[in-house]
C-alpha cells in the first residue's frame, strides 16, 4: 500500500507540459515538495521524461594498456584491442569506433576477416569473437568459448573461412568462421613433432600458410621447433630443431624462405632446400667482443621480412639491443640492404605492422608504412622515404601527454571562436612530418546536420592546458597554453630548487572559461590564480602579481559571542592586505625561527616578457605561508567579465579581487561572513598544540595522495597508468582496512585519516587507512592527546607531485549508514581538495532545528572512531562554489543589483552584494565597494551549484564583456569602450512582475528560491543512500533541467522549477576518483568524464542527440573491390604445383572430418550484427536496413560468383591452349612415333 501511494504521488507531480500553479506542500523523500508560496508563479514546464535517454556516443585519446594490432589493407582500418577487453577501429579523421566485450577480458589478438566487413578477436578468457563492421555500432556475430585449452595464437589466411588456432598445449584447431563451429580436423602436439623427441614443443607462438602452397601450414613452437604440416597428407614435411626460442616467423612472398626472430636477439633465415641448419643467422645489434664472443643482446620479439620490385627487402624487427647500453629506449630497426636505421620510441613497443599494397602472401609486398603501436602512443613510419619520416597524427592521441587532472566542456559556444583558435594554434604545430597523405584512410564520414561549436577544455600535471575542438562528435587540438611560463624556473642550488625536484607545482586544479569575452582563468596546486586574456597580436607585457594572506587567524576558540562583534563590512585593506606588485618570493622571507611567513610558493617573473599572439597572463594571484602553514588549496572560483571582478575560496574563506584595477576588494573568513546571521551553535574548541598540525589535515588538493615516507615515490606518468583493473587485487588491499565494513555485495572502505598515502601494491591506490606496507614506515595514530607527529618540516611545499585524475581510485559508500557520512566527507575532502564538514542530515521534513541537530551531531561523533572525532575538530567550513549575477541581496531590494553567491560545506548559502561604478572611466578609478548582507539560505550538505532562473522559467545567463582585444592598434575614430551585455531578471518578464528565481543544488538536495522574499518554492532530496558529485543547470530541447551525476553511478535530470524526476539511470558505478574529478555537464544534453588515463568518454542524456547518433557516426565498412591477383605466367601455373586447387572445405568440413569434441569448445551466439538486427529493425527504417543488408550480401554473392566464372574462364582458355599445342605438335607424326 506504501509503495502503491508513492506511485500516485509520482503520478501527480509528473504531468507533463502541465502549468505550475500554488504548488502543494510534500515531504517524500525523492519526491519534490513544496512550500506555499506568496504569489502564484506561471512557468510552462515543457520537458518530459520521452526527451531523456542515456548512451554512450564516441570515445577519443589513446586506447589505455594496448595489447594487439591489426590491419585491413582493403577497407585501410585499423583495430586496437586493450587490456580491458575494448577495441577501438580506426579510419580516416571522423571514423572511430569503440567496442567493449562483455567479459572485460584481454585482447590478446585481432585479425581482420580482409574486405568482408568483419573481425575475429581472440580474448584472455580463451574465447573467440566475430564482430560484424558493416553497421555503425560493431556488434558480436559469434563466440567460441575454449574449455579445456589456452589460445596463444591465431591466424586467417586471406579469402578464407577456416581460422587456425593454436594453443597452449601446442595443439592446432580449426574454426570456421561463417558457423563459428570447431572443425574435427585437429593436428596435435604430438604428431606434429617426431615420436622420438621427448620434451614438449611448447605452446604454439606462430601459424602461417606457405605462400607457395596454401595446402602446407608453418607451426611454430615458442622453444625452437618449427614444423611444416601438410593438410593433405596430414604429417609433416620438415621439422627444424633450434636451440633458441622464436617469438616470431615471417615468410619470403616466393615460399622458398622464411625468417625467424629469437630469444637471444638474432635472426635466422632457413631455405627450404635444407632444413638441417639456418641459411643465414644475424645479431643484427651484436658487436665482437675483444675475447671473439659475441654481446648478449635482448630478444627480438617479432621480425617482418618484406620484398619490393625497385629496391632490396625490408627487414624490420623490434628488439635485440645489447644488455649492455642501459638506459636506452626501445628502438625499431628496419634494415634495407646493407642500410640499417634504428627509430627509438618514446615507450616500449607493444607491437608493429607493416602495410603493403598487397594483400596476397605470394606477390611482391612492396612495403609503404609501418604502424607502431606503443605504450602511450601511435606513430606510423614512411619506408617511401630513406629518412624514414612519421605521418602527423590526425587522431587525439596525446591527451595524455601529460597527465590530465581536469576537465570542462563547453557546448554550443560562440562559432568565431573555434577558427581562431585553430589559427593561433596552427602556428606551433611541430614539422618534419611526411608529405605523404595519412594511409589508414578507411570507412566514411561526413559532417552531420545537428552539430554546433563545442570546445573540451583539459588542464594537465604539468600546468598545461590544451583547447579541443568537440564539435561533430569528433576531437582535434586547437591551442595549447602553458602556464608554467608565467612562473620562474627554481635554480639548481637555491633552498627552494631543492624542494622542487621531480614536483608539478604547476599542476591545473580547475578553470574558468568566458567564450563571449575570452577571458580565461586557471587555478593551479601551489594555491595560484592566473588570469589569462586573449589577443590577435604578440605584445611586451609585465605580468602584475597580487598575494593573498587567506589563513583563518581566529582558529583556536570560535564562539558565538566573538562571531557577533566581527564586522560584516569589509572595506579594502580592511582585513585584507595591500597589493604586492611583482612581489619577490625568497627564501629569505622567514622569521628568525625559519619558519615561512608571507611568502607564496612560486615566484613570478617580474620582468618585462614578450608574448605571442593567444592567451595573454594579465594577473597572477597567489596565496602566501602563514606561520610556516601552507596555504591551502583553492576550492571554488568564479570570474564576471562585466563586472571586472573574481572570486575564490578555499577551507579557510573568500577573497574577491577587482582585476582591471589589479586591487583585492575582500578577504573575509567564512565565519566573518556570517556576521550575526550565525545559524550555528559553535561550540568552542581548545587551543591546538601545534600550529602546524592543522596544515597536515588540511586537505591539499591533488597532492594529497602521495605520502610523505622518507623514500618519496616519484610517481610520474608511467607508474601512474600502471594501475590494472584486478579486482581481485583491489578486494584484497580493501580488506585490509580496520574500518572497513561490508555493504550489499560490495566491501567498503572508509578513508578517514586524510593524510592519504598512494600504496603502490599491484599498482592499486588503496585506502588510507589500509595497513601499511612491509617497506613503509608503521602509521602512529593521531588522537587528540598526546603530541602530535607531522611529516612535512617548516622547509616542505605545499604541494607535492600532482596526482592525475587518470589514476586516482577509492571506494564508494552505498549504503546510508553512520560510518557512510565518515566515508562521503572523506571522500569530498579528496575530490574538493579541503576538509569539509557536514551536520548529519537524517531529517526529512523541511524545518531546521539547530539545537537539535547539533545533539543529533554530538550523538553521532561517539559512535565513531577517534580518528574520525579528530577530523571533525580539526576542519574548517570550505567555500565550495561561488556565483556572480544579477540578484537581490536583501528581501527589502527592489531592483535586483550585482551580487556574489557564496556555497559552503555546511549547507550554507550567502548572498555578498555589491556596488559597481557603471562608467567606464569611473570604473577605473572609483572603488568597488563589497559587503555581505547577512541573507542566509540552507540545505542540506555541501553547496554544489547555483543557477538563475526568470519568471517564465528561462535561464538567466551571467552578464559578460564583450571581447575587444587590447593590444590591437588604436583606431582614433573608434575608441575602444567596454561593450556590456546584462541579462537582467526583469528584463522580459514585464507581465510576470520583478523577481527572480535561484536554483542551489548540494549533495543531497535541491532547491528552488524566490528571489527577493527567499522563500523555498521546490524542494527535492536527490539522494539518501548516496551524495551529489557534480551537477549543473543545463539547457536540452528548448528548456532547461538540472543534471546530477551521483556517487552511486546514478545519472538524474530534473525539471525546472517544479524538480520533477525525469530520468535517473544507473549508468556508472563509480569505482575511482578519475571519474568524478573530470565528470561535467553541458548544454545540449551532453556529459564527458575521463575513462581511462588516456581516454575521454562522452555520453548524451538527450533522446534527440541518440536518435540522430546513427547519422552522425562514420561507416567503418565501404564496399570495395577486392584487388585482382597477378597472373602467375604460364610457367609457374603449369609447374608450379596445385596451390590453386586447394579446398580447405573438402578437408576440414564436417563430411571429411566429423564434429569435433562438444566439451572442447562452446559456440555462444551473439546478440548483436546482422541477425540481431533483422530482429529489432522494425517499420520503414527497418524494412530499408534489411534491404540494405540483402543487397549487400547479393552482391557480395554476385561478386563470388563473378570470381570463381573469371576463374573458369581462365583454365578453360589455358586447357585449350595446351590441347591446341598439343595437337600441332602431334599433328604430323605417325603412329609409331608416340
Amino acid at each position: 500500500m506504501k509503495k502503491f501511494r508513492k506511485v500516485l504521488d509520482g503520478l501527480t507531480t509528473s504531468s507533463p507540459g502541465g502549468t505550475i500553479g500554488s504548488p502543494s506542500c510534500g515531504s517524500a523523500a525523492g519526491t519534490p515538495t513544496a512550500a506555499p508560496t506568496p504569489r502564484e508563479i506561471d512557468v510552462q514546464e515543457t520537458l518530459v521524461s520521452e526527451n531523456f535517454q542515456l548512451c554512450k556516443t564516441v570515445r577519443h585519446g589513446f586506447p589505455y594498456q594496448p595489447t594487439a594490432l591489426a590491419f585491413d589493407p582493403v577497407q585501410k582500418i585499423l583495430a586496437i584491442g586493450s587490456r580491458s577487453g575494448g577495441v577501438r577501429i580506426l579510419g580516416r579523421p571522423g571514423v572511430d569506433c569503440y567496442c567493449q566485450h562483455e567479459s572485460g577480458a584481454a585482447v590478446l589478438q585481432l585479425q581482420f576477416l580482409i574486405n568482408e566487413g568483419a573481425l575475429v578477436t581472440a580474448c584472455a578468457d580463451d574465447t573467440l569473437h566475430l564482430w560484424n563492421l558493416r553497421q555503425r555500432r560493431p556488434a558480436v556475430l559469434h563466440s567460441l568459448k575454449f574449455n579445456r585449452e589456452r589460445i596463444t595464437f591465431c591466424h586467417l589466411p586471406f579469402q578464407s573461412k577456416w581460422l587456425y588456432v593454436g594453443t597452449e598445449r601446442g595443439n592446432t584447431h580449426i574454426v570456421n568462421i561463417e558457423s563459428f563451429i570447431l572443425s574435427g580436423y585437429v593436428i596435435m602436439w604430438n604428431k606434429a613433432i617426431e615420436l622420438s623427441t621427448k620434451t614438449h614443443p611448447g605452446p604454439v607462438v606462430h601459424l602461417s600458410d606457405s605462400p607457395k602452397d596454401e595446402g602446407k601450414l608453418l607451426i611454430g613452437f615458442e622453444s625452437g621447433t618449427i614444423v611444416q604440416w601438410d593438410l593433405r597428407a596430414k604429417k609433416a614435411d620438415f621439422r627444424i630443431y633450434y636451440d633458441e626460442a622464436i617469438h616470431s616467423v615471417s615468410w619470403h612472398h616466393e615460399g622458398k624462405q622464411f625468417m625467424c626472430s629469437h630469444s637471444d636477439g638474432s635472426l635466422t633465415l632457413w631455405n627450404l632446400r635444407n632444413t638441417t641448419r639456418p641459411f643465414q643467422v644475424t645479431f643484427p645489434h651484436g658487436k665482437i667482443q675483444k675475447d671473439g664472443r659475441k654481446e648478449s643482446c635482448k630478444p627480438i620479439l617479432k621480425v617482418e621480412y618484406k620484398t619490393s620490385r625497385s629496391s632490396e627487402p625490408f627487414v624490420i624487427f623490434s628488439g635485440g639491443l645489447s644488455y649492455d647500453k642501459a638506459g636506452r629506449r626501445p628502438t625499431l630497426t628496419i634494415m634495407h640492404g646493407k642500410a640499417i636505421t634504428v627509430l627509438e620510441m618514446d615507450y616500449p613497443i607493444v607491437e608493429f605492422m607493416v602495410l603493403c599494397e598487397t594483400p596476397y602472401n605470394n606477390e611482391v609486398q612492396e612495403p609503404y608504412a609501418v604502424v607502431v603501436l606503443l605504450e602511450k602512443d601511435l606513430i606510423v613510419v614512411d619506408l617511401t622515404q630513406s629518412n624514414f619520416p612519421v605521418f602527423e597524427n590526425p587522431y587525439p592521441m596525446d591527451i595524455h601527454e601529460s597527465p590530465v587532472t581536469c576537465t570542462a566542456y563547453f557546448a554550443d559556444c560562440p562559432p568565431d571562436i573555434i577558427p581562431i583558435l585553430y589559427s593561433i594554434g596552427a602556428k606551433h604545430k611541430k614539422t618534419g612530418y611526411s608529405q605523404k597523405e595519412w594511409p589508414i584512410s578507411g570507412g566514411t564520414w561526413t559532417l552531420g546536420s545537428h552539430t554546433y561549436p563545442e570546445i573540451i577544455i583539459t588542464g594537465h600535471a604539468d600546468g598545461s592546458i590544451k583547447f579541443w575542438d568537440a564539435s561533430a562528435i569528433t576531437l582535434q587540438m586547437l591551442y595549447k597554453l602553458k602556464t608554467s611560463k608565467v612562473f620562474e624556473k627554481p635554480k639548481p642550488g637555491e633552498g627552494r630548487a631543492a624542494e622542487l625536484v621531480e614536483e608539478d607545482p604547476f599542476a591545473v586544479q580547475m578553470v574558468s572559461w568566458c567564450p563571449q569575452s575570452r577571458i580565461f582563468c586557471v587555478v593551479g596546486i601551489s594555491a595560484h590564480i592566473i588570469l589569462y586574456r586573449f589577443s590577435k597580436y604578440d605584445a611586451n607585457t609585465q605580468i602584475v602579481s597580487l598575494e593573498v594572506r587567506l589563513q583563518c587567524e581566529s582558529e583556536d576558540v570560535i564562539s558565538p559571542s566573538e562571531n557577533e562583534n566581527n564586522p560584516c563590512f569589509s572595506e579594502q585593506g580592511s582585513h585584507s592586505p595591500q597589493p604586492h606588485h611583482q612581489h619577490p618570493a625568497s627564501p629569505g622571507n622567514r622569521t628568525p625561527e625559519g619558519i615561512k611567513d608571507s611568502i607564496p610558493c612560486l615566484k613570478v617573473k617580474d620582468r618585462v616578457v614578450r608574448v605571442p599572439p593567444g592567451y595573454q597572463s594579465e594577473l597572477v594571484i597567489q596565496l602566501l605561508w602563514v606561520d610556516g602553514e601552507p596555504p591551502q588549496q583553492i576550492t571554488s572560483l568564479d570570474i564576471n567579465s562585466a563586472y571586472g571582478l573574481l572570486a575564490f575560496g578555499n577551507c579557510n574563506g573568500v577573497a574577491v579581487v577587482d582585476y582591471l584595477q589589479k586591487t583585492i576588494l575582500l578577504c573575509m573568513s567564512t565565519l566573518d561572513l556570517y556576521g550575526a546571521a550565525d545559524p550555528y551553535q559553535r561550540l568552542t574548541r581548545s587551543p591546538r598544540r601545534n600550529r602546524q598540525s592543522t596544515s597536515e589535515f588540511c586537505m591539499r588538493g591533488l597532492s594529497n595522495f602521495y605520502s610523505d615516507s622518507k623514500k618519496r615515490i616519484r610517481t610520474s606518468y608511467q607508474s601512474l597508468t600502471e594501475l590494472t583493473d584486478n579486482q581481485q587485487s583491489i578486494d584484497m588491499e580493501r580488506s585490509k582496512s580496520p574500518t572497513s565494513v561490508k555493504g550489499p555485495g560490495r566491501k567498503l572502505s572508509l578513508p578517514t585519516d586524510l593524510k592519504t598515502d598512494l600504496d603502490h601494491v599491484n599498482g592499486h591506490c588503496t585506502s588510507p587507512t589500509s595497513q601499511p606496507c612491509s617497506a613503509g614506515k608503521p602509521r602512529i595514530p593521531m588522537g587528540p592527546e598526546g603530541p602530535r607527529l607531522t611529516r612535512r618540516g617548516p622547509g616542505r611545499p605545499p604541494f607535492r607531485k600532482a596526482q592525475s585524475a587518470a589514476c586516482m581510485e577509492i571506494s564508494l559508500p552505498v549504503s546510508h549508514t553512520e560510518v557512510g557520512h565518515a566515508s562521503r566527507r572523506a571522500m569530498l575532502q579528496q575530490l574538493h581538495g579541503v576538509t569539509m564538514y557536514s551536520h548529519d542530515e537524517h531529517h526529512t521534513t523541511a524545518s531546521y532545528c539547530w539545537s537539535e541537530r547539533e545533539s543529533r551531531e554530538n550523538s553521532f561523533s561517539r559512535s565513531r572512531s577517534s580518528s574520525v572525532s579528530s577530523i571533525d575538530r580539526d576542519t574548517k567550513e570550505a567555500v565550495t562554489t561561488l556565483q556572480f549575477g544579477e540578484s537581490y541581496g536583501r528581501k527589502s531590494d527592489a531592483l535586483p543589483t550585482p551580487c556574489l553567491w557564496v556555497g559552503t560545506s555546511l549547507g550554507v548559502v550567502l548572498l555578498i552584494p555589491m556596488s559597481i561604478p557603471t562608467d567606464q572611466e569611473e570604473r577605473m578609478e572609483e572603488p568597488v565597494t563589497i559587503g555581505p548582507s547577512g541573507a542566509v539560505l540552507m540545505l542540506k550538505s555541501s553547496v554544489l551549484r547555483f543557477a538563475f532562473l526568470d519568471l517564465v522559467g528561462a535561464l538567466i545567463q551571467s552578464p559578460y564583456e564583450v571581447w575587444r582585444d587590447l593590444n590591437a592598434p588604436e583606431d582614433p575614430d573608434r575608441p575602444r569602450r567596454r561593450k556590456l551585455v546584462h541579462f537582467s531578471p526583469s528584463s522580459s518578464q514585464d507581465a510576470c512582475g520583478d523577481g527572480h528565481l535561484a536554483v542551489v543544488c548540494s549533495e543531497r538536495q535541491a532547491k528552488v528560491f524566490l528571489m527577493p522574499s527567499q522563500s523555498c518554492l521546490f524542494v527535492h532530496n536527490i539522494t539518501e543512500s548516496s551524495f551529489v558529485l557534480r551537477a549543473d543547470v543545463v539547457s536540452v530541447c528548448n528548456s532547461v533541467c538540472l543534471a546530477c551525476f551521483c556517487a552511486n553511478g546514478h545519472v538524474m535530470t530534473l525539471s525546472l522549477p517544479s524538480l520533477r524526476p525525469l530520468m535517473d539511470v544507473n549508468y556508472l558505478p563509480l569505482t575511482d576518483m578519475r571519474i568524478a574529478r573530470t565528470f561535467c555537464f553541458t548544454n545540449g544534453g551532453q556529459a564527458l568524464y575521463l575513462s581511462s588515463p588516456t581516454e575521454i568518454q562522452r555520453i548524451t542524456y538527450s533522446q534527440e542527440m541518440c536518435d540522430n547518433l546513427q547519422e552522425m557516426l562514420g561507416e567503418l565498412f565501404t564496399p570495395i573491390e577486392t584487388p585482382e591477383a597477378q597472373n602467375r605466367g604460364f610457367l609457374k601455373g603449369f609447374f608450379g604445383g596445385n596451390a590453386h586447387t586447394f579446398d580447405r572445405e573438402e578437408l576440414f568440413g564436417e563430411a571429411a572430418a566429423g564434429k569435433a569434441s562438444r566439451s572442447l569448445a562452446q559456440h555462444i551466439p551473439g546478440q548483436g550484427g546482422v541477425e540481431g538486427m533483422k530482429v529489432a529493425a522494425s517499420g520503414a527504417v527497418g524494412e530499408l536496413a534489411r534491404a540494405r543488408i540483402a543487397l549487400d550480401e547479393r552482391g557480395q554473392r554476385l561478386g563470388e560468383l563473378e570470381e570463381r566464372t573469371a576463374l573458369m574462364m581462365t583454365s578453360a582458355e589455358t586447357f585449350s591452349k595446351h590441347a591446341h599445342e598439343l595437337m600441332l605438335k602431334c599433328k604430323d607424326k605417325k603412329w609409331y612415333q608416340f
